[in-house]
């Protein structure tokens, strides 16, 4: 279970921001009074970011799944019946940035030693995946949301033009993620059926101390397409609000949380920065 920090309130201009921890804030929410979810946890094993209780830092990909997989069962109480639930997650392989430990071994390597000393211990051990195998994280994640009674009604693939190149010769570079739609029910709500499952959206450069903040596009398409109008949007992984933004320039209220207290002050920042500037429109 992750540790509690504390229920920090920001409110204003339609916005509200809880910082602690996602499972324990969602529970103070009242049962479906949500519209929307849009979200991306924290990636499995890709960045410690320093916080007691953070997600992504658990041992295995199991732990790793069950422990969404306990905050979705809150986020699917507080979601109306015809809510949607879109989660964005990226995958990893086994063995990378100094996570592989032989089976049945519990010493590290030389090798290991080697990529903490370049990169640091991003990855925890994970001695069940074999070194080099695409983990394939984000459908493990939705198999164990789905155990919850979620309805998994698309996996859309967010296409990033502008990938970087990674330094592999035995594989491709890694150029999409994953970006779910969930849904508690049959009869939900979806503003359009033409929309195709192949999004195309650069990834954008952000001048701040988050260092994986995704693009204000992906979240638009997201509650533009699953979020009726004048409706809340909610994010239990809010980081620096990228979700917040896209709801409030689509007219929509907003509730984000997040356990990192650095990440809660950038996302008033912002919120802030965006009420002077006009605000940015989706393309369709």
């Amino acid at each position: 279970m992750n540790s509690w920090s504390g229920l920090v309130h920001h409110e204003g201009s339609g916005v509200t921001l809880l910082k602690g921890d996602a499972l324990r804030v969602l529970s103070t929410l009242g049962a479906a009074s949500v519209d929307c979810v849009v979200t991306s946890p924290p990636y499995w094993g890709l960045r410690d970011y320093g916080v007691d209780g953070q997600y992504g830092m658990e041992l295995t990909v199991e732990d790793y799944a069950a422990s969404l997989r306990r905050v979705f069962a809150e986020v699917k109480r507080v979601l109306a019946p015809t809510g949607t639930c879109w989660v964005n997650l990226g995958d990893s392989y086994g063995g990378s940035w100094g996570n592989y430990v032989a089976a049945g071994s519990s010493s590290r390597t030389a090798q290991d030693r080697v990529r903490e000393r370049r990169h640091g211990a991003h990855r925890p051990p994970q001695s069940r995946m074999p070194r080099k195998s695409l983990v394939g994280v984000p459908w493990r994640v939705a198999f164990a949301m789905c155990q919850d009674g979620w309805l998994l009604r698309n996996a859309v693939i967010w296409h990033k033009p502008n990938a970087a190149p990674e330094s592999v010769r035995d594989r491709f570079s890694t150029s999409y993620e994953t970006v779910f739609l969930f849904t508690a029910s049959d009869r939900h709500y979806l503003s359009s059926t033409s929309e195709t499952d192949l999004w195309s959206v650069p990834v954008r450069a952000y001048r701040g101390a988050h260092t994986a903040v995704g693009p204000v596009e992906i979240a638009a398409k997201a509650i533009a397409l699953g979020c009726p109008r004048g409706g809340v949007v909610l994010d239990p992984f809010s980081g620096t609000a990228t979700t917040g933004i896209a709801a409030r320039t689509l007219g929509h209220r907003y509730i984000g949380i997040d356990l990192n207290p650095a990440f809660h002050d950038l996302a008033i920042a912002r919120l802030a920065e965006q009420e002077e500037v006009t605000p940015w429109q989706p393309s369709r």
